[in-house]
């Protein structure tokens, strides 16, 4: 059975930093053929792409609304995918999902979301 596990969200100020990690067990392929992605969703609205990673720890690319803030990573040793988030808004409060696909939707997977609250 394919699992994504996020973990790492919470509650944190404006101007603070984060890091989110994805756990991937249960692959049918290696960990590092997967393309990874985090997306987020806010309340009330769309779950929205934020960044990606490439398999084999190939280019990376974000929505220009976290560029320079954030930034992924991924261990293929650990199977674990990261996201390091700076600088944090209140703007980027919102389940914060973990996708990792392999040519189509035949292989791709989601994790269940972590919760990434940034209030004063």
């Amino acid at each position: 059975q394919v699992q994504l596990v996020e973990s790492g969200g919470g509650l944190v100020q404006p101007g603070s930093s984060l890091r989110l990690s994805c756990a991937a067990s249960g692959l049918t392929l290696a960990f590092r053929m997967y393309a990874i992605r985090w997306y987020r969703q806010a309340p009330g609205k769309e779950r929205e792409w934020v960044a990606g990673v490439a398999s084999f720890g190939g280019p990376t690319n974000y929505a220009d609304f976290v560029k320079g803030r954030f930034a992924i990573s991924r261990d293929n040793a650990k199977n674990t995918a990261y996201l390091q988030m700076y600088s944090l808004k209140s703007e980027d409060t919102a389940v914060y999902y973990c996708n990792a696909m392999y040519g189509g939707p035949d292989r791709e997977y989601w994790g269940q979301g972590t919760q990434v609250t940034v209030s004063s």
